[in-house]
Parts: structure tokens; C-alpha cells; sequence
């Protein structure tokens, strides 16, 4: 399969290239030069196939005979070894679990996969690729645990210093051997900046095979289809006839975007909501039609704490900038910290089921849709982006109790931070980078 930028400035790339590049050269992100389709008998075979079944079917129609079928199923054999749950609160309200991973995020669906692929290529080619990342929170842990003993690759993690919680910076601070944090003075935004940056330098990459593991990269949004099309293969057979609704709790769009590929690829899916906290430049575009992004505001959800989300501009694409086709395809709510606080407590005394701040902000979103769209019946799911013990400041403020922590967080807690103070200046970046 071919892939374009979306600014069209650079040349067409292979999915290796797209993959090994991350961002173009033109600065634009890569998008398929056509979204493979599912006929309706493919997605019937696919009904009540397993997880890992359809995670191939989908990646195979994206790889297009690069990777061999046999090195490609290994792939995702050895990314997709833990559940996707979908469990539901009341009939047609249902929450995806998608923190069963490693790191108790979402994040791992997408970071594995990337992390596999760019393994491959790196050893097919015989040459060390340097992975630069910026992280909200949840991505850099992701990536790091993704990337941790992968031959011939090296991750530099950027993450925004006292903006990001506790166990997310343990997290991605304490992995060590190939991977490296940086803790930079600044916001999120600042943090992709420096990274955007970095790809744009021509004198550094001529020195350093460079990719990135954000959503920027397309091989960390296509396994991010993956658990679209199976929650709306789930949710079909509960209930035949009628197509799923999703509910996203969105900061840089990657996870949204890769349900609207799953969409358009042809899986059952009828709506999407985008819930938003206080950076809301994507929802109010949904309202008004104008984008107009602001500075980025520290809120509880902090993962999706985005003033200028990177993957808009795909969205945009997939749309062809036409606001009023996104606009029927997606509908944006934003969600006060107020709002957000209620929503857990809430949740938990109807149904006994604890929410990080995050997942708090989608399951608010659906509220405020169904609210306003009554002749929406189908089932909806919110989908879970991260396990609740990864916030348990926001759970003790919201239901006055100290939520028990897996053992692979308590671990990663008694291990001693390891960082590189870092500022905003994309020269002391360069500097660094080109001592690798």
C-alpha cells in the first residue's frame, strides 16, 4: 500500500518507509492513498472471530505483502497477549477495556504494534533506529515498555515536567536500558514541538535514523482499528441490527482517528462522540466549523491535556476539510474537572464500577449526547483508556478511598527516577540528540 502526507509536498512512501519516517518529510502525516475496504461477507466471517484473528485481517489489508503472512501473524501474536473486555453497565451502555496491557493503557495496542514493525524493518536493514517520542502521560510508558529490548532501536521519550502523574512518570522514567527520558520545562504542546522539530532538521537526520512512536506515526493509529472493529463486531451480535456508538475520550485525536478508518474500512459503527475536557479546539470546530486551537490547559484528564491535536490534520483529510460530513460522523461535548470528579462518583454508586478521569470524561459525553439525541438507540460503549490506580489522587477526590494498585505498578514505584532535565529551546534537544 502506498501512503501520502498530508500537506502532498513529499514523496509517496511504503508502509516501511511510512512506518521508519513517522513524519513526513513535508511535515504532513501519513495517510493510506486509499482505505482498504471489508466487503460485507468478510465482515460477516470476521463476527465471532478472536481478537487477534481480526487484528490480522486488518493489518494484512494496511501491510499489502511487505511483511510476509507468516512474520506479520507472528506480530500480532506477540503484541495482542492480554483481554479487550466490553462490560456493560446497563443494557446498551458498555465500557471497552482498554488497559489490560502491560502498562495499564491504552496505549499498548498501538505501541506494541509499532514497536514490532519498526523491529523488523530495523533488522532488515541492519541499522539502528533512534525513537523520538512526546508524551501527555500514558504514550511515553507505552513506547517504553513496547521498545524495551528491541534489537537495533533506541527510544528518547520527551514528557512534560510536573504534568504528568506519579505512577506515569515512575513509569516511563524507570524503564532504562535502550529507552531514555527527558523532562522537559514546558507544556505537552512544547513537547511535540521539539519532537516536530527534530524531524524537520535535515542535518540531524542525516546523522540519525529518526522515527517517532506518537499517533504522528501511521503504524501506531492502524492497531488503534483494531479494538474498534472488534467492540463493534461485539456489540452487533448483543444486539443484531444496530450499529455501534463509540464514546473517545480524546486529547490528540489518534484514538478517534483510528475509529474513523475502522468506520470507513466498513465495520458496524454508527456515531462517534468526542469528549473533550477544557481543550476543546476539535469540539468547538464541531459546532462552529472554524478550528481555532488555544493554549493547552492543565485539567484531571491530564493525557488528553491538547491545545493543537497533531491528528486533526488526518481527520481533516479523511473528511476532505468538509465540516459538515465530519460533523455528522462525530459529535464533540466537553467535560469540566467538576464534571468529571461527579461523573466517577456518580458511576460508582449506580453501578459499582470505578473509572479513571479520562474514561469519566467519554462516559459524560455519552450522557450529554443521549441527552440531546434521543432517537439514538443503538448500544454505546465508552471506550477505557486507562486502569483507575493510575490516578488515585482523582479517585481518593472523588469517592474518599484508596484504590489497591496492581503489583506491576507498585513495583515500578519503588524504583528510583531516572531523567534528563530538559528546556523548552529546541537547541538544547539538537544538542543532545546529535551526542547520541
Amino acid at each position: 500500500m502506498i501512503f501520502y502526507s498530508t500537506n502532498k509536498q513529499s514523496t509517496p512512501a511504503s508502509l516501511k518507509k511510512a512506518t521508519l519516517e513517522g513524519l513526513a518529510s513535508d511535515g504532513g502525516l501519513y495517510v493510506p492513498s486509499a482505505i482498504p475496504r471489508f466487503s460485507e461477507e468478510e465482515i460477516q466471517l470476521l463476527s465471532d472471530a478472536p481478537f487477534n484473528d481480526i487484528a490480522f485481517a486488518i493489518a494484512k489489508k494496511f501491510n499489502d505483502g511487505e511483511i510476509p503472512d507468516n512474520h506479520l501473524g507472528e506480530i500480532v501474536e506477540k503484541c495482542f497477549t492480554f483481554t479487550t473486555p466490553l462490560v456493560g453497565l446497563e443494557t446498551g451502555t458498555y465500557i471497552e477495556e482498554l488497559f489490560n496491557g502491560p502498562t495499564l493503557a491504552f496505549k499498548d495496542y498501538g505501541a506494541r504494534f509499532l514497536a514490532h514493525l519498526t523491529g523488523y524493518f530495523a533488522e532488515e536493514d541492519h541499522k539502528l533506529i533512534t525513537i523520538l517520542v512526546a508524551t501527555s502521560g500514558d504514550t511515553g510508558s507505552a513506547v517504553a515498555y513496547g521498545f524495551k529490548g528491541v534489537p537495533n532501536t533506541r527510544v528518547i521519550l520527551l514528557y512534560p515536567s510536573g504534568k504528568v502523574s506519579r505512577l506515569q512518570e515512575q513509569q516511563l522514567t524507570t524503564v532504562g536500558g535502550n529507552v531514555t527520558a527527558l523532562e522537559v520545562d514546558g507544556d505537552f504542546d512544547d513537547c511535540q514541538r521539539l519532537v516536530k522539530q527534530a524531524f524537520m532538521d535535515a542535518e540531524l537526520k542525516q546523522n540519525l535514523a529518526l522515527t517517532s512512536a506518537n499517533s504522528i506515526n501511521i503504524s501506531r493509529l492502524i492497531p488503534q482499528t483494531f479494538y474498534y472493529a472488534w467492540g463493534s463486531l461485539q456489540l452487533v451480535e448483543r444486539y443484531p441490527g444496530k450499529k455501534a456508538v463509540f464514546s473517545v475520550p480524546s486529547g490528540n485525536y489518534g484514538n478517534l482517528t483510528g475509529g474513523v478508518l475502522a468506520k470507513k474500512m466498513g465495520f458496524p459503527i454508527k456515531h462517534f462522540i468526542a469528549g473533550s475536557n477544557a481543550n476543546d479546539s476539535v469540539t468547538r470546530y464541531l459546532e462552529e466549523g472554524r478550528y481555532e486551537p488555544l493554549p493547552t490547559v492543565a485539567t484531571l484528564s491530564s493525557a488528553m491535556d491538547v491545545g493543537n491535536p497533531s491528528n486533526f490534520a488526518r481527520l481533516r483529510h479523511f473528511y476532505r476539510d468538509d465540516h459538515h460530513a465530519m460533523a455528522a460522523d462525530i459529535s464533540g461535548y466537553s467535560v469540566s474537572d467538576s464534571e468529571t470528579l461527579d461523573t466517577i462518583r456518580k458511576v460508582y454508586d449506580r453501578f459499582g464500577y470505578i473509572m479513571d478521569p479520562h474514561t469519566a470524561v467519554g462516559f459524560r459525553a455519552l450522557e450529554k449526547f443521549r441527552e440531546t439525541n434521543s432517537e439514538s438507540n443503538g448500544p454505546a460503549a465508552v471506550l477505557s483508556t486507562a486502569h483507575p490506580a493510575k490516578f488515585t489522587e482523582s479517585i481518593k477526590e472523588a469517592l474518599n478511598m484508596n484504590i489497591t494498585l496492581p503489583d506491576r505498578l507498585q513495583e515500578v514505584l519503588d524504583k528510583q527516577k531516572i531523567s534528563v532535565p530538559m528546556s523548552a529551546d529546541y537547541r538544547d534537544l539538537s544538542s543532545f540528540l546529535s551526542k547520541l
